[in-house]
């Protein structure tokens, strides 16, 4: 898969990995990581930036975020786990409007004369837009007559999906920690690497040596992310050699969350109350920072299935601990939310996890797809529709009625607030919102392994080997009365 920083990611995950191997052996001190940083960095000559001294104090920053911590101590009082890598934000233009060669510099001087911040001069050949006076208006761009001035938006401000993103006044990337709802797409589009996240590698193998039982939980996005050859089977082996506890298929707490938010949106129908889906982190944090009321009034109680799984495991394995892996971000700030109880204890994106199988030189091996834990309906919650799809099978199940539901699956940051905004003003038509604030649901995540259209091909052949067991059917395997599904488990246990 070709992205934006597809020649960064070697360096993160490489980084990553060196640090993994210093946690399984203990040996966490500065020389060991200036060791890393000369090892990635030998010079004499630059590789990727303008000097080896850049490159080395970039890598510096990616140890401590391999270590779960900020780029730079003067950042460490940040709770964020999204973060700006300054030194590596540099080449990107200041300006958003630039002039080009089809600047016929004419006597019209159409550009200049719309400006109002007396931004644009005309020297010789073509006009000149100062980027210490412009103030993005467009207005330029649009009076010209010869479309000469482009519209240069940054790749990192135009993936975020909530304008959480502007530049200070020497042009570095500044995260608006208020807007910010840690989705991560600006990560992978930054073609310099200058965002990264908090990693928790170094966490996971230290619960691990202290002696505690580590249970790793794959989204239901993993399917396909491999391959049709790497099945659960093949994860759930190369998770037992390096030494964890077992492997659980999340697409089983899919089965869990949609049977618990069938029992909300049929009380709900009952009601007349329109009401939102909880699974995406991304979702729940913008209706937390925007629409605070819809977040109170409208939101599912019902736990994701990342919590559901943990909260099943925590409850049959008391002590456990719990890692999430997957292509999402935000899951990282949702298991880092102090107020949802019993939540996985650890995210890791497909990119840390197979670096942390790499520092163990242990490889992903194609594997009988025998491993079945979930229903289908569960398995494609991570596509975008399938939570709305498995809460509906779970009422037809029930014998409810529900040819008359009428639902809005939102896909993208966009068609999220838009559904929201009609919410809120009261001109939403349908039912129920699903709100997955990545474009296809969770297969889109900005940290999946591979592209769209290679995880469908090969996730589809998976699933097709699935069974045909249906979701209430497959949840009477597991022990659903000893763990709570509310997202508030000691207010529910109260019956508030």
């Amino acid at each position: 898969m070709v992205t934006n920083d597809e020649n960064v990611l070697k360096l993160k995950h490489k980084v990553i990995e060196e640090v993994a191997r210093l946690a399984w052996k203990g040996d966490f001190d500065e020389e060991n990581y200036e060791r890393i940083t000369y090892k990635l960095i030998p010079g004499p000559r630059a590789t990727y930036r303008c000097c080896i001294y850049k490159e080395r104090e970039l890598i510096r920053q990616r140890i401590r975020l391999a270590l779960g911590k900020t780029p730079t101590p003067e950042t460490e009082n940040s709770k964020k786990m999204v973060h700006v890598l300054e030194p590596a934000c540099e080449e990107c233009p200041i300006s958003s409007y630039l002039v080009t060669d089809n600047c016929r510099s004419c006597m019209g001087k159409a550009c200049y004369n719309s400006c109002q911040f007396g931004a644009i001069s005309v020297n010789g050949r073509r006009a000149y837009i100062d980027p210490m006076k412009c103030k993005e208006c467009g207005k330029c761009a649009a009076a010209c007559p010869y479309s000469a001035i482009a519209h240069l938006e940054r790749p990192c401000k135009k993936s975020c999906p909530v304008g959480a993103i502007t530049y200070n006044e020497y042009g570095i990337c500044q995260i608006d920690e208020e807007k910010c709802i840690e989705c991560g797409h600006c990560i992978h589009q930054c073609p310099f690497g200058a965002i990264s996240s908090k990693s928790y590698v170094a966490d996971v193998i230290l619960e691990h040596k202290a002696g505690r039982k580590v249970y790793i939980m794959c989204a239901p996005a993993t399917e396909g992310q491999f391959g049709q050859d790497i099945t659960f089977e093949s994860i759930r082996q190369a998770v037992k050699e390096i030494g964890f506890e077992d492997m659980v298929e999340v697409g089983l707490g899919g089965d869990m969350t949609a049977a618990y938010e069938a029992e909300e949106w049929e009380t709900a129908m009952k009601e007349g109350k329109k009401m939102t889906t909880s699974c995406c982190p991304a979702f729940v944090n913008l209706m937390k920072n925007e629409f605070p009321d819809i977040y109170r009034d409208n939101m599912s109680q019902t736990v994701s299935p990342m919590c559901a799984v943990s909260r099943y495991l925590k409850a049959i394995h008391p002590g456990c601990v719990t890692v999430f892996v997957g292509p999402c971000i935000a899951k990282k700030s949702e298991c880092r939310d102090g107020g949802i109880e019993g939540n996985a204890d650890y995210v890791l994106t497909f990119g840390e996890f197979r670096a942390l199988l790499r520092s163990k030189d242990v490889e992903l091996k194609p594997a009988p797809n025998s491993y079945q834990e979930a229903s289908t309906w569960g398995k494609r919650f991570a596509n975008a529709g399938g939570v709305a799809k498995a809460v509906l099978e779970v009422m037809e199940e029930r014998g409810v009625d529900t040819k008359d539901v009428k639902l809005c699956k939102c896909s993208g940051g966009q068609e999220c607030r838009v559904a929201l905004l009609k919410l809120k003003a009261g001109r939403l038509e349908e039912d129920f919102v699903e709100g997955m604030i990545c474009a296809g649901g969770c297969v889109g995540g900005p940290s999946r392994h591979r592209s769209e259209n290679e995880i469908a091909k090969a996730r589809e052949g998976l699933i097709k080997q699935a069974d045909e067991r249906k979701v209430l059917e497959n949840l009477k395997n597991y022990p659903m009365d000893q763990f709570s599904m509310h997202r508030n488990a000691e207010q529910k246990k109260n019956g508030e």
